[in-house]
């Protein structure tokens, strides 16, 4: 049970310093700001984060890692790699998307983040781009994709979602559910899938 309070505390302060962070920026944001929307003292949030850019890192960290999480699994999963490029994007797209601002929070505050959290964040951004790229020539080797540079195919597609969080609205024309498996269905044409028959237009 203690464990789970403290969970719960250290969540609530990660909530309360995305909406900060995301309205007023990083630099525009203190500890203190931060304690005073959640009601509580700054040696509150102290006893769970170090820091301030320690708490920008565990906001930055958890959708890259669940962005290669989705690629790790598509490429160790069974099944055609077109399936497999398929619940990779959906997952990809969930992960980006599912923690919107924490994304818009990253690309924007990039540059405050320690050394070793953009060391990681790099590690993982490659390993994603690796993955994705060896799903691609998998894919081509077999003869379901037609793609002449599956690398650059991997960065463009990492591109093509990652940038979604600019324009996506959750109220707007497709919800996330619907928007994840469009996404997948434009990932597969670019590598030369045809869309199925029932493809919106």
């Amino acid at each position: 049970m203690r464990d789970e309070i403290q969970a719960y505390k250290r969540e609530r302060i990660l909530q309360e310093a995305v909406k900060l962070f995301y309205a007023r920026g990083f630099t525009g944001t203190t500890l203190d700001d931060i304690a005073a929307a959640l009601g509580v003292t700054k040696p509150f949030i102290y006893t769970h984060f170090r820091s301030k850019t320690e708490l920008l890192s565990a906001i930055c960290l958890p959708p890259i890692e669940q962005s290669l999480a989705a690629a790790v699994n598509a490429v160790n999963a069974p099944g055609s790699p077109k399936r497999r490029l398929r619940c990779l994007i959906e997952d990809f797209t969930k992960a980006v998307l599912g923690s919107q601002a924490n994304i818009a929070i990253l690309f924007r505050e990039e540059k405050h983040l320690p050394t070793e959290t953009s060391a990681e964040l790099d590690r993982q951004r490659k390993e994603f781009d690796h993955l994705l790229g060896q799903l691609l020539e998998e894919g081509n080797a077999c003869g379901e994709f037609r793609i002449g540079d599956p690398p650059l195919a991997a960065l463009a597609l990492g591109g093509m979602i990652s940038w979604a969080y600019t324009w996506y609205k959750p109220d707007g024309r497709l919800d996330l559910d619907e928007l994840r498996k469009r996404m997948a269905t434009l990932a597969l044409q670019m590598a030369g899938v045809p869309p199925p028959c029932d493809a919106p237009r």
